[in-house]
């Protein structure tokens, strides 16, 4: 991805989590990219192209975030590595902040916008395959449907807490705390 569509999408992401999904404007993001309009056309062709894009952008950025290990935490244990994996989307960094709070209005959107839901949901589906092998391999007597329903469950569960947070009605180490026992409960019954 070029440098320049790069600054665009971090722009987008800034814009959408600061005025929302609908508050978003070509002519406002084009200035906080600090490029024309004319080139966010040319690289995203509509406002559709915009938004998947961009949650295509905020994705991989949280599979970099996510992949960056705490070297304290025991690399051995694939129980740990799931709950660090997961408790990194629950972070007080701007980053996370921030794709978060776009992931949840790009969310939110698809419910009005269909053209988002494709996209939203191939997204979707690689995060709980994600977390299904991570289960899987904490919890290997487990079965694969077993291992796909709780990852389900566990990532609605953090996007829930992620926007409660987010939104001020829940304590961050309250949220994380409530992730850790879920985790617990999920790897229980496997």
């Amino acid at each position: 991805m070029s440098d320049r569509r790069t600054e665009i999408l971090r722009a987008a992401t800034r814009v959408i989590t600061r005025r929302g999904v609908r508050g978003l404007r070509v002519g406002e993001l084009a200035a906080e990219a600090g490029v024309s309009t004319s080139l966010i056309y040319y690289h995203f062709t509509d406002r559709a192209g915009i938004l998947r894009q961009t949650l295509e952008f905020i994705s991989d950025r949280a599979d970099r975030y996510t992949a960056e290990r705490d070297p304290a935490a025991p690399s051995d244990s694939p129980r740990a590595e799931l709950e660090q994996v997961l408790l990194l989307e629950l972070q007080d960094t701007a980053e996370v902040r921030e794709n978060s709070t776009a992931w949840g209005e790009l969310r939110a959107s698809a419910v009005f916008e269909p053209d988002l839901r494709e996209e939203l949901a191939k997204a979707t589906h690689t995060w709980v395959h994600e977390i299904a092998e991570l289960l899987g391999r904490a919890h290997p007597a487990g079965t694969a449907p077993a291992h796909a329903a709780s990852a389900e469950r566990l990532t609605s569960l953090l996007e829930g807490l992620s926007v409660r947070w987010l939104s001020g009605s829940l304590p961050l180490d309250h949220a994380r705390r409530l992730l850790r026992d879920a985790i617990d409960a999920e790897l229980r019954p496997l």
